[in-house]
Parts: C-alpha cells; sequence; structure tokens
C-alpha cells in the first residue's frame, strides 16, 4: 500500500497525542494537500455537489488523498472533484448546513471523521491574517532564533502562492520604542493579493504552533529604497511564477474562486 505524506503526519500525530505541534502539522498537511471528493454527479462548471452520507453523529462528505483510494472505497466510476484541502474547509464552512468530513474511509491507516466544529476552525484559521504594522522598524538584521517547523511552513506555504508575488525576505527588526522581532518583506505582490498573501503567513505561523505576534508582515516593491537592505540581511524565499497562459482549472485550484456548493 502506497504511504502518503497524510498517513505519516496522521501516524506522527497518534504516535504522540499530546504534542500539539505534531497535531497542527497535520492539519496543515490536510489543506495543503489535493483531496479527491466525491460528487453526486459530475461538476458544472465552478459548481459541485457533494455526494452526502447522513450518519447517526451527523451527515458527512467523503474525500481521499488519493484518487486511486476514492476508486478502492467506490469500487466503480464515480464523479469526484480535485481540490486543495483548504478549498474543500472553505466550501463546507459556508454551506447552510454544518457537514463534517470522512477522510480516507475504510482505504488507509489515515482514515478519520472530521466533525463539523473542526471544519469551522480550520476555517477560521485559514481565514485570519495579521494586523498591519503600527510601527516601522528602524535596523534590520539577519533572521536568527526562529524554529526550523515555521521556516519550512513558510517555505512550503509561499510555493504554494504561485503568481501572487516574485519573492520575499526574513528579516530580523528592531522597531522605534526598542521591540525587537521577525519581518516578512513580500516584493511586488499582485494588485489584490496582500490579504492572501497575509492570511497564508498567518497560516504558517498557526500551523507550526508558532505564536503569531512574532512575525510582521509588509508588502514592497523591487524598486522600494528600503528592498536592497532586505535583500543584503534577509533569508530569501522565491514564489513560484505564474505561467503566461494558464489552462482551465478544475474547481477549487484557484484561491480566489472556490468551488461552489449546489
Amino acid at each position: 500500500m502506497q504511504e502518503t505524506l497524510l498517513d505519516q503526519a496522521y501516524a506522527a500525530s497518534e504516535a504522540e497525542p499530546e504534542d500539539g505541534t505534531l497535531r497542527l502539522s497535520y492539519y496543515a498537511r490536510l489543506v495543503e494537500g489535493e483531496l479527491f471528493l466525491l460528487l453526486e454527479r459530475e461538476a458544472e462548471g465552478v459548481q459541485i455537489e457533494p455526494k452526502v452520507f447522513d450518519l447517526e453523529d451527523g451527515p458527512i462528505v467523503l474525500a481521499f488523498d488519493l484518487e486511486s483510494r476514492l476508486s478502492e472505497f467506490t469500487g466503480l466510476p464515480a464523479p469526484y472533484a480535485a481540490l486543495p484541502g483548504r478549498a474543500l474547509v472553505e466550501m463546507l464552512a459556508a454551506s447552510d448546513r454544518p457537514l463534517g468530513v470522512g477522510l480516507n474511509l475504510g482505504v488507509a491507516p489515515s482514515a478519520r471523521l472530521l466533525p463539523p466544529e473542526i471544519i469551522d476552525w480550520l476555517a477560521q484559521t485559514l481565514a485570519e491574517r495579521p494586523s498591519e504594522l503600527q510601527t516601522r522598524a528602524q535596523a534590520l538584521t539577519a533572521p536568527r532564533g526562529l524554529p526550523e517547523q515555521l521556516l519550512t511552513a513558510l517555505d512550503q506555504r509561499l510555493a504554494r502562492m504561485e503568481g501572487l508575488a516574485e519573492l520575499a525576505y526574513l528579516v530580523g527588526a528592531e522597531y522605534e520604542g526598542g521591540r525587537r522581532g521577525h519581518m516578512l518583506a513580500i516584493v511586488n505582490a499582485a494588485p489584490g493579493a496582500e490579504a492572501t498573501l497575509a492570511r497564508a503567513v498567518n497560516a504558517a505561523l498557526t500551523f507550526s504552533g508558532i505564536e503569531a505576534g512574532m512575525l510582521d508582515v509588509t508588502f514592497i516593491a523591487s524598486d522600494d529604497r528600503r528592498a536592497a537592505e532586505f535583500a543584503r540581511v534577509g533569508l530569501r524565499f522565491d514564489l513560484p511564477r505564474r505561467a503566461a497562459a494558464p489552462e482551465p482549472q478544475a474547481p477549487g485550484h484557484d484561491p480566489d474562486r472556490p468551488p461552489r456548493l449546489r
């Protein structure tokens, strides 16, 4: 049986149930990975109708982290939508009735039921964004002392923000009044993408188990006089460039156009 990254994250969290960081890492893997959602019928444009199963504890939809696992569960060809876990969470949280998720049921060691309360928590976490900076950094330094899991989470998050900015620099910062912290400067953000990028950074913090207040976010242009200083001392993250002529995306893959329930 093929072992997936979600299987590994689930096994690690189950082996150490008191370790909150491992549990958050599992949820991060869930929302960042691709899921295959079982549908009632074929999708129509961006509208999809998940197949709902009414259980004693409430209605659920079924999702799998591999297409082959969905096929193994159904045993026959069945309509489905492939979408990021984030999009599924946001779609279900916006539904007019509470819906849980049956994940990999009967086909994988990572099988579990996610109740509506967990779906709502995940949706709220994904929707949060850091507060705007109220003070200006007086000095920039190389970043020091940040946990490895935060750096990894930032790298993974920013790697999924295709076409939303060119790059980002992580730096240490000293602010007016003597406060010290860290700052992520995002360079040449696409028009209107600031909120999406800020939420992605906030989610990286949350799912790393790191206090959100330890990282500020700012947006600059490449011709800003501060850009050279950020480049000199900062840890650089390159964001993927969007192809010039992207093919139409399946429902849920455009972060600004999540699928809609019928």
